[in-house]
Protein backbone atom coordinates (compact mmCIF):
# COMPACT_ATOMS: atom_id res chain seq x y z
CA UNK A 1 0.00 0.00 0.00
CA UNK A 2 2.79 2.20 0.66
CA UNK A 3 4.18 1.63 -2.47
CA UNK A 4 1.50 2.33 -4.13
CA UNK A 5 1.24 5.44 -2.43
CA UNK A 6 4.46 6.56 -3.18
CA UNK A 7 4.27 5.70 -6.87
CA UNK A 8 1.13 7.42 -7.13
CA UNK A 9 2.96 10.66 -5.75
CA UNK A 10 5.78 10.43 -8.01
CA UNK A 11 3.98 9.98 -11.00
CA UNK A 12 1.73 12.78 -9.70
CA UNK A 13 5.05 15.38 -9.48
CA UNK A 14 6.65 13.79 -12.84
CA UNK A 15 3.37 14.84 -14.18
CA UNK A 16 3.68 18.28 -12.99
CA UNK A 17 7.49 18.50 -13.84
CA UNK A 18 6.35 17.47 -17.30
CA UNK A 19 3.93 20.12 -17.82
CA UNK A 20 6.06 22.85 -16.60
CA UNK A 21 8.83 22.34 -18.86
CA UNK A 22 6.56 22.22 -21.95
CA UNK A 23 5.40 25.31 -21.22
CA UNK A 24 8.79 26.71 -19.90
CA UNK A 25 11.23 25.53 -22.57
CA UNK A 26 9.40 27.74 -25.51
CA UNK A 27 10.13 30.67 -24.07
CA UNK A 28 13.56 29.89 -22.88
CA UNK A 29 14.23 28.50 -26.51
CA UNK A 30 12.75 32.53 -27.66
CA UNK A 31 14.86 34.29 -25.12
CA UNK A 32 17.71 31.82 -26.10
CA UNK A 33 17.20 32.72 -30.24
CA UNK A 34 17.14 36.64 -29.01
CA UNK A 35 20.37 36.56 -27.92
CA UNK A 36 21.55 33.76 -30.01
CA UNK A 37 24.83 33.60 -32.66
CA UNK A 38 23.16 32.92 -36.24
CA UNK A 39 25.92 29.88 -36.54
CA UNK A 40 24.82 28.18 -32.96
CA UNK A 41 21.38 28.17 -34.44
CA UNK A 42 20.85 28.21 -37.93
CA UNK A 43 22.21 24.77 -38.46
CA UNK A 44 21.11 21.43 -38.75
CA UNK A 45 21.70 20.94 -34.95
CA UNK A 46 21.66 23.69 -33.02
CA UNK A 47 22.81 24.24 -29.61
CA UNK A 48 20.05 23.82 -26.75
CA UNK A 49 22.13 25.88 -23.99
CA UNK A 50 23.21 29.29 -24.81
CA UNK A 51 27.51 28.96 -24.97
CA UNK A 52 27.44 32.87 -26.80
CA UNK A 53 25.55 35.77 -26.11
CA UNK A 54 25.25 38.20 -29.33
CA UNK A 55 23.27 41.67 -28.00
CA UNK A 56 23.06 42.21 -32.20
CA UNK A 57 19.37 41.66 -32.48
CA UNK A 58 18.02 43.34 -29.78
CA UNK A 59 20.46 46.58 -30.90
CA UNK A 60 18.44 46.22 -34.08
CA UNK A 61 15.64 46.23 -32.44
CA UNK A 62 16.31 49.34 -30.19
CA UNK A 63 18.15 51.38 -33.09
CA UNK A 64 15.45 50.89 -35.36
CA UNK A 65 12.67 53.17 -34.16
CA UNK A 66 9.98 50.81 -34.69
CA UNK A 67 9.84 49.52 -31.13
CA UNK A 68 8.11 52.64 -28.85
CA UNK A 69 5.46 53.25 -30.94
CA UNK A 70 3.75 50.06 -31.28
CA UNK A 71 4.89 49.07 -27.45
CA UNK A 72 3.07 52.65 -26.52
CA UNK A 73 0.04 51.38 -28.69
CA UNK A 74 -0.49 48.33 -27.34
CA UNK A 75 0.11 49.46 -23.85
CA UNK A 76 -2.24 51.96 -23.98
CA UNK A 77 -4.97 50.22 -25.80
CA UNK A 78 -4.53 47.34 -23.62
CA UNK A 79 -4.80 49.60 -20.48
CA UNK A 80 -8.11 51.26 -21.61
CA UNK A 81 -9.64 48.06 -22.68
CA UNK A 82 -9.12 46.83 -19.09
CA UNK A 83 -10.54 50.11 -17.36
CA UNK A 84 -13.23 50.25 -19.38
CA UNK A 85 -14.44 46.22 -19.00
CA UNK A 86 -14.20 46.96 -15.58
CA UNK A 87 -16.29 50.22 -15.38
CA UNK A 88 -18.69 48.18 -17.73
CA UNK A 89 -19.06 45.01 -16.46
CA UNK A 90 -18.26 45.38 -12.78
CA UNK A 91 -21.83 47.01 -12.04
CA UNK A 92 -23.88 44.87 -14.93
CA UNK A 93 -22.53 41.54 -13.71
CA UNK A 94 -23.38 42.61 -10.00
CA UNK A 95 -26.72 43.07 -11.13
CA UNK A 96 -27.00 40.14 -13.18
CA UNK A 97 -25.57 37.58 -10.41
CA UNK A 98 -28.51 38.67 -8.57
CA UNK A 99 -31.17 37.68 -10.53
CA UNK A 100 -32.90 34.84 -10.67
CA UNK A 101 -30.61 31.81 -11.41
CA UNK A 102 -32.14 30.95 -15.36
CA UNK A 103 -32.54 34.29 -16.09
CA UNK A 104 -28.55 34.78 -14.82
CA UNK A 105 -27.20 32.03 -17.17
CA UNK A 106 -29.75 32.84 -20.02
CA UNK A 107 -27.89 36.47 -20.22
CA UNK A 108 -24.60 35.23 -19.70
CA UNK A 109 -25.16 32.27 -22.80
CA UNK A 110 -26.59 35.45 -24.76
CA UNK A 111 -23.01 36.92 -23.99
CA UNK A 112 -20.97 34.21 -25.12
CA UNK A 113 -23.01 33.70 -28.49
CA UNK A 114 -21.51 36.95 -29.59
CA UNK A 115 -18.13 34.62 -28.67
CA UNK A 116 -19.51 32.07 -31.68
CA UNK A 117 -18.19 33.90 -34.36
CA UNK A 118 -14.49 33.74 -35.11
CA UNK A 119 -12.80 37.10 -34.84
CA UNK A 120 -11.05 37.66 -39.08
CA UNK A 121 -15.18 36.37 -39.63
CA UNK A 122 -16.62 39.64 -37.63
CA UNK A 123 -13.43 42.15 -37.72
CA UNK A 124 -14.28 42.79 -41.75
CA UNK A 125 -17.89 44.28 -41.01
CA UNK A 126 -16.48 46.55 -37.59
CA UNK A 127 -13.73 47.99 -39.37
CA UNK A 128 -16.08 49.17 -42.27
CA UNK A 129 -18.02 50.19 -39.55
CA UNK A 130 -15.86 52.12 -37.84
CA UNK A 131 -14.57 53.07 -40.85
CA UNK A 132 -17.90 55.14 -41.68
CA UNK A 133 -17.36 56.79 -37.73
CA UNK A 134 -14.08 57.78 -38.77
CA UNK A 135 -12.60 55.37 -35.83
CA UNK A 136 -10.39 53.39 -38.04
CA UNK A 137 -6.60 53.24 -37.14
CA UNK A 138 -7.47 55.28 -33.72
CA UNK A 139 -6.58 53.63 -30.53
CA UNK A 140 -10.09 54.51 -29.93
CA UNK A 141 -11.64 52.16 -32.03
CA UNK A 142 -9.37 49.22 -31.80
CA UNK A 143 -10.44 49.35 -27.63
CA UNK A 144 -13.97 49.50 -28.59
CA UNK A 145 -12.96 46.09 -30.95
CA UNK A 146 -11.18 44.58 -27.66
CA UNK A 147 -14.43 45.05 -25.62
CA UNK A 148 -16.48 43.46 -27.82
CA UNK A 149 -14.19 39.79 -27.71
CA UNK A 150 -13.54 41.14 -23.81
CA UNK A 151 -16.92 41.87 -22.40
CA UNK A 152 -18.40 38.22 -22.22
CA UNK A 153 -15.47 36.54 -20.36
CA UNK A 154 -15.09 39.32 -18.18
CA UNK A 155 -18.71 39.33 -17.20
CA UNK A 156 -18.45 35.52 -16.51
CA UNK A 157 -15.65 35.75 -13.98
CA UNK A 158 -17.09 38.76 -12.25
CA UNK A 159 -20.75 37.04 -12.07
CA UNK A 160 -19.29 33.74 -10.82
CA UNK A 161 -17.18 36.20 -8.16
CA UNK A 162 -20.55 38.65 -6.76
CA UNK A 163 -22.27 35.34 -6.46
CA UNK A 164 -20.42 34.07 -3.94
CA UNK A 165 -20.67 37.01 -2.14
CA UNK A 166 -23.27 36.23 0.99
CA UNK A 167 -26.34 38.98 0.89
CA UNK A 168 -25.95 38.78 4.50
CA UNK A 169 -22.95 41.88 3.93
CA UNK A 170 -25.41 43.95 2.07
CA UNK A 171 -28.33 43.64 4.31
CA UNK A 172 -26.45 44.64 7.12
CA UNK A 173 -25.16 47.33 5.20
CA UNK A 174 -28.72 47.95 4.56
CA UNK A 175 -29.67 48.30 7.96
CA UNK A 176 -26.77 50.57 8.76
CA UNK A 177 -28.46 53.05 6.38
CA UNK A 178 -25.67 52.35 3.39
CA UNK A 179 -27.74 52.86 -0.43
CA UNK A 180 -27.49 50.37 -2.64
CA UNK A 181 -24.36 52.75 -4.96
CA UNK A 182 -22.56 52.92 -1.61
CA UNK A 183 -23.32 49.65 -0.70
CA UNK A 184 -21.64 48.48 -4.28
CA UNK A 185 -18.63 51.10 -3.92
CA UNK A 186 -17.91 50.09 -0.01
CA UNK A 187 -18.85 46.68 0.86
CA UNK A 188 -19.39 44.83 -2.21
CA UNK A 189 -16.21 45.54 -4.74
CA UNK A 190 -13.79 45.83 -1.74
CA UNK A 191 -14.87 42.02 -1.35
CA UNK A 192 -14.91 40.90 -5.08
CA UNK A 193 -11.43 42.63 -4.82
CA UNK A 194 -9.40 39.23 -6.21
CA UNK A 195 -11.98 38.44 -8.56
CA UNK A 196 -11.59 42.23 -9.96
CA UNK A 197 -7.77 41.85 -10.41
CA UNK A 198 -8.33 38.61 -12.33
CA UNK A 199 -10.75 39.53 -14.89
CA UNK A 200 -8.41 43.01 -15.11
CA UNK A 201 -5.42 40.86 -15.92
CA UNK A 202 -6.93 38.32 -18.00
CA UNK A 203 -8.78 41.50 -19.83
CA UNK A 204 -5.48 43.00 -20.12
CA UNK A 205 -2.78 40.27 -21.72
CA UNK A 206 -5.93 39.16 -23.78
CA UNK A 207 -5.79 43.38 -25.45
CA UNK A 208 -2.12 43.03 -25.14
CA UNK A 209 -1.38 40.12 -27.43
CA UNK A 210 -4.62 40.58 -29.41
CA UNK A 211 -4.07 40.13 -33.54
CA UNK A 212 -6.46 40.20 -36.03
CA UNK A 213 -8.57 43.42 -34.75
CA UNK A 214 -4.91 44.93 -34.77
CA UNK A 215 -4.36 43.87 -38.24
CA UNK A 216 -7.96 45.29 -39.67
CA UNK A 217 -7.85 48.38 -37.49
CA UNK A 218 -4.15 49.43 -37.41
CA UNK A 219 -2.70 51.06 -40.60
CA UNK A 220 -0.49 53.64 -39.80
CA UNK A 221 1.41 53.04 -35.91
CA UNK A 222 1.33 49.05 -35.46
CA UNK A 223 0.57 47.49 -32.18
CA UNK A 224 3.69 44.86 -30.87
CA UNK A 225 2.05 41.58 -31.95
CA UNK A 226 1.43 42.98 -35.20
CA UNK A 227 5.21 44.50 -35.35
CA UNK A 228 6.62 40.90 -34.91
CA UNK A 229 4.43 39.66 -37.53
CA UNK A 230 5.89 42.06 -39.63
CA UNK A 231 9.18 40.60 -38.87
CA UNK A 232 7.94 36.79 -39.10
CA UNK A 233 7.17 37.57 -42.92
CA UNK A 234 10.06 39.04 -43.50
CA UNK A 235 12.24 36.35 -41.85
CA UNK A 236 13.78 38.54 -39.50
CA UNK A 237 14.20 35.42 -36.93
CA UNK A 238 16.58 36.97 -34.04
CA UNK A 239 14.64 40.19 -34.47
CA UNK A 240 11.54 38.91 -34.41
CA UNK A 241 12.52 36.79 -30.85
CA UNK A 242 14.03 40.03 -29.68
CA UNK A 243 10.13 41.60 -29.60
CA UNK A 244 8.55 38.58 -28.37
CA UNK A 245 10.73 38.41 -25.87
CA UNK A 246 9.98 42.34 -25.05
CA UNK A 247 6.39 41.51 -25.39
CA UNK A 248 6.25 38.96 -22.87
CA UNK A 249 8.36 40.94 -20.51
CA UNK A 250 4.88 43.06 -19.31
CA UNK A 251 2.82 39.86 -19.15
CA UNK A 252 5.39 38.31 -16.53
CA UNK A 253 5.13 41.18 -14.85
CA UNK A 254 1.63 41.89 -14.52
CA UNK A 255 1.00 37.69 -14.13
CA UNK A 256 4.01 38.31 -11.28
CA UNK A 257 2.33 41.17 -9.80
CA UNK A 258 -1.25 39.59 -9.62
CA UNK A 259 -0.72 35.89 -9.44
CA UNK A 260 -1.63 35.76 -5.27
CA UNK A 261 -5.12 36.39 -6.79
CA UNK A 262 -5.51 33.65 -8.55
CA UNK A 263 -5.18 30.91 -5.81
CA UNK A 264 -8.68 30.26 -4.98
CA UNK A 265 -8.49 30.64 -1.25
CA UNK A 266 -7.53 34.08 -1.13
CA UNK A 267 -10.91 34.27 -2.65
CA UNK A 268 -12.45 32.44 -0.13
CA UNK A 269 -10.67 33.52 2.56
CA UNK A 270 -11.54 37.19 1.17
CA UNK A 271 -15.50 36.36 1.90
CA UNK A 272 -15.14 34.68 5.33
CA UNK A 273 -13.46 37.70 6.11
Amino acid sequence: MANNKLLGKSMFYMGIIIIVLFMIIPVYILFRVSFAVPEDVLTSSPKFLITRFEFKHWEQVFKSGNLWPPLYKSFIVATLTMILALIVSAPASYAISRFDRKIKYGIILTLFFTRMFPNVGIALPISVTFLKWNLLDKNIGLVLAHLIEQLPFIAWILVSTFETIPLDLEEAASIDGAGRIRTLLKIVLPVAAPGLAVAAMFTWLNSWNEFTYALYLSLTTKTLPLQIYYYVLRGGFFQQAAYSTILTIPVLIITFALQRYIRSDYLGGAIKG
